[in-house]
């Protein structure tokens, strides 16, 4: 009973109680034929419906599934690591509880874990059925973590991974708050591979990552792993110097030759403002970063837990 399992799943939940009792049946049935031991755990992040009491029930009949229930809604980032901290596998996969992360995928993911591979992405084919401007705001961050960032953090996969206890010790070591775990898996460097498949639709409850919780993910994954912010900071005064110049230019040749006079409150006007533009974005930019060293620099929990059952 102590022993440590070969395989943990864990699997984030928020306001699940529909999909809970469904993708444990399906992994149930994943692992049926296999005699190698598995674990589940469910991380309860402070849900509003009965989530937590459908996991008390399914805990009761299988001790096998396990779940930690925290205090409050954490955010799925941390909930996620929080589920990470506790397992024990030799092979650890994570997933979303909604079903869209289709559990017959995982035996090709620990095909390709027994053949070398530390780290198994379950990566995307075809497009989310959302509105435009997420698809294109999507696609642009994609590109821009592509051409920016100092590691390569692959396109088109989100939470729905294997990774190797090696990695898995690797990442749990990380004590950064503003958690971005693709990046950060990513960032690790082991040996890597793919297995594509068609990601479903949700079809029972709803999404929780609104608009908000989607800005405030890239965000992380902008500001922790790439310094484009503070790049942009510089380009933006470039652009501005030069433009400054050729006004100047501009005027001292309109002035010279064509004998045109202006007033310099006029430039100053104009100038003071682009600039006042500027300054306040460049603010932005750098509150960003103080902020998350502040973040660290309290060093509170990134998650706290209320209760956990099943674990021994």
């Amino acid at each position: 009973m102590n022993e440590n399992p070969k395989y943990s799943f864990v699997v984030p939940a928020y306001n699940e109680e529909a999909n809970i009792e469904a993708l444990y049946k399906r992994i149930k049935q994943l692992m049926k034929n296999t005699d190698d031991t598995w674990e589940l755990i469910f991380v309860n992040d402070g849900s509003t419906d009965k989530t937590l009491t459908v996991l008390n029930e399914l805990t009761e009949k299988e001790k096998r599934v396990k779940y930690l229930n925290l205090s409050r809604n954490f955010g799925h980032q941390a909930a996620l690591s929080a589920g990470l901290k506790f397992a024990s596998g030799e092979a650890v996969i994570s997933m979303d509880c909604d079903l869209q992360d289709p559990p017959e995928v995982i035996e090709q993911m620990i095909k390709k874990w027994k053949e070398g591979n530390h780290i198994v992405y379950a990566r995307r084919r075809n497009f989310r059925k959302d509105n435009f401007i997420k698809r294109l705001g999507s696609k642009i961050y994609y590109r821009i973590m592509g051409k920016f960032t100092r590691i390569d953090i692959p396109k088109n996969v989100g939470d729905f991974r294997l990774v190797d206890q090696k990695v898995l010790s690797e990442i749990n070591e990380m004590p950064e708050h503003s958690r971005y775990l693709r990046g950060m898996v990513a960032w690790t460097g082991f040996k890597h591979d793919f297995v594509d498949y068609q990601r479903p639709d949700r079809q029972k409850g709803e999404s929780n990552y609104t608009f908000g919780k989607l800005a405030k993910l890239g965000m992380d994954g902008v500001f922790n792993f790439s310094m484009l912010p503070l790049r942009i900071g510089f380009l933006l005064g470039l652009i501005s110097t030069i433009s400054g110049f050729g006004l100047l230019l501009y005027q001292v040749f309109d002035v010279l030759v064509n004998g045109v006079y202006y007033h310099l409150y006029k430039w100053l006007v104009v100038i003071l403002f682009i600039f006042m533009g500027f300054m306040f974005m460049l603010l932005w930019i750098i509150g960003e970063y103080i902020g998350k060293i502040y973040d660290d620099v309290r060093q509170r929990p990134l998650y706290v837990i209320s209760e956990t059952k099943n674990f021994e």
